[in-house]
């Protein structure tokens, strides 16, 4: 078997200005007098982990603040955002997810983000795409260590019984590249809207929209 391993929400559907709004809502629920400007997030997008991302700001401005209470308010406001924005699947996922099932190969969603998001997106981008598209949905819960590190690909490919060599992945931000690149998988950037300009060494091709032909002859490649 080989299979098609989607590798974050932006790759179905692109939601980082919704995350930016988010965040900015949620900080000030909490009092804070911070607001990310679309420069200030494009900055932040070179690692995953919005919580790690408040802490470290907080750090910067020496502020002492509950980074994960404040990221629980934003994933709150994110996902009533995807609930009610009328967000849609990217340029070519839909053709590619079809074209995988009818080629008999199998569809992962491998994500570090959590089952309440991941549940959100699937009732916004319904009937299209649900939970039921995905031979596996791997969410937060699953690994021990977020991406950059390898490990939530290493627990996908084992889940399917899948070798990387058979499997190619999408991401859309560089710790998703090199989280696939270090587990073996070969990877299509599919830059989001605020990572397009990002560096994304290692991935095997940089697209602004799925080519289902092209996906599938990664994996006979």
């Amino acid at each position: 078997m080989s299979s098609v391993l989607f590798g974050s929400i932006s790759t179905l559907a692109d939601t980082s200005e919704l995350q930016r709004r988010a965040f900015n809502e949620a900080f000030e629920a909490h009092g804070l007098d911070w607001n990310w400007s679309h420069d200030d997030y494009v900055s932040m997008l070179g690692s995953n982990g919005g919580q790690d991302r408040i802490a470290e700001f907080a750090r910067g401005r020496d502020q002492d603040v509950d980074a994960s209470s404040v990221h629980a308010t934003k994933s709150s406001i994110f996902q009533e955002l995807l609930r009610s924005s009328g967000v849609s699947a990217r340029p070519g996922v839909l053709e590619t997810v079809n074209r995988a099932k009818r080629d008999g190969h199998r569809l992962g969603f491998v994500t570090t983000t959590s089952a309440d998001n991941i549940a959100a997106l699937f009732e916004a981008l319904a009937p299209e795409v649900t939970s039921e598209t995905f031979d596996i949905v791997v969410d937060r819960s699953a690994v021990s260590s977020g991406k950059p590190d390898p490990e939530v690909y290493r627990y996908a490919l084992d889940q399917l019984g899948e070798n990387a060599a058979d499997a190619v992945a999408i991401e859309d931000n560089p710790g998703g590249v090199a989280a696939a690149h270090s587990a073996g998988v070969a990877c299509v950037a599919f830059p989001n809207e605020n990572t397009a300009a990002a560096d994304f060494d290692g991935a095997t091709a940089t697209v602004d929209a799925l080519d289902a032909d092209n996906i599938v002859a990664l994996l006979k490649s």
